[in-house]
């Protein structure tokens, strides 16, 4: 049996649950769950905020720990390796998406909180290619979010070609923003964090931001007209997207990493005059983390975590929901 804490109506306290995942599968492993990020993502799986969930809901996707069994046919992972579980637990396998190892397209790809149990437990099992072997020097502790949070701000980096001579702004100094922040520094770029918050000016800086702008004040904003390449949004409510069109160059892209449920109400002028775009994407490929594991490594690149421990997970969930973590809450066993 696997013990874990699961969520049986929207917004409802996480209570002990107990599940019996049957035969482990060939390709499958099997991970002892050392420490698990909480994400936005988890809140609103738990809370229907995507269509209804399907209860009770075991959350948590982004895992760390060790594999304490293998399929029958799992080649690449051994017991006892340390390692880290994203956005997805597999893959379908067979799309011309999958066989071009852009497995995180797949339209058939089993998110590892939707219609599967998470990492909110003592266990939990994926596909073996959806699992990755963390490389020594990474800090554990603070590694979870990086299979999910980490991997979606990296992702735009390797996909559109960004460059270390860029221009690159980062709206929102969140669990995501924040570490975009430390990804673009150490990729070269002039970064900019757009920030609402005062106080997250100085914090900002210290992430690796060689600027900041008022979110709230629009001269501030205007006064960029034309700066930036990139802009990378981590948010999730509505901006004025017009206002913020206005600051790309010629070319310059609108890049949103952040779910926002909002239409996106957008002057198609903005965009054709300066032949600019507009664009999203989710986590990254298996090989897109891989790197994004590497670079992490290479530069020393940590999420911002509080802790807390599996047995406090309500209080965790608070935590996070009152907007006030720094920046990303990490449950530890």
């Amino acid at each position: 049996m696997i013990k874990a804490y699961a969520a049986f109506e929207p917004k409802g306290e996480l209570k002990p649950f107990e599940y019996d995942p049957g035969e482990l599968k060939p390709l499958e492993v099997e991970i002892d769950v050392h420490y698990c990020g909480i994400c936005h993502s988890d809140l609103s799986v738990i809370d229907s905020e995507w269509g209804p969930s399907s209860y009770p809901v075991v959350a948590g996707h982004e895992v760390v720990g060790k594999i304490s069994q293998v399929g029958s046919h799992v080649r690449n992972l051994t017991v006892g390796q340390i390692v880290g579980l994203g956005w997805h637990a597999g893959y379908c396998n067979k799309c011309s998406l999958c066989h071009a190892g852009d497995n995180n397209l797949c339209a058939s790809a089993q998110p590892t909180i939707i219609g599967h149990y998470g990492g909110f437990a003592d266990k939990v099992r994926a596909a073996s290619n959806s699992v990755f072997p963390i490389p020594d020097g990474i800090d554990l502790v603070s590694a979870g979010p990086l299979f999910c949070g980490g991997s979606t701000v990296f992702n735009p980096l390797l996909q559109f070609g960004i460059k270390p001579t860029d221009k690159v702004a980062v709206i929102g100094i969140g669990g995501l923003g924040h570490m975009a922040l430390k990804f673009l520094n150490a990729w070269g770029c002039e970064v900019t964090a757009f920030t609402s918050t005062a106080s997250k000016k100085k914090e900002a800086l210290s992430l690796g931001a060689h600027h900041t702008l008022n979110s709230r004040d629009e001269n501030e904003i205007k006064s960029a007209a034309g700066r930036f390449d990139y802009i990378l949004s981590t948010v999730n409510v509505k901006l004025d997207w017009n206002l913020y069109l206005g600051t790309l160059a010629p070319r310059g892209r609108l890049h949103f990493v952040g779910a926002t449920l909002a239409p996106l109400d957008i002057s198609v002028f903005s965009l054709i005059g300066a032949q600019r775009s507009v664009s999203g994407s989710p986590v990254g490929s298996p090989a897109t983390v891989a790197k994004m594991l590497d670079f992490a490594n290479l530069h020393q690149i940590r999420p911002e975590i509080e802790k807390f421990k599996f047995a406090d997970i309500n209080k965790a969930i608070a935590r996070l929901r009152s907007g006030e973590a720094r920046y990303r809450v990490v449950l530890c066993r």
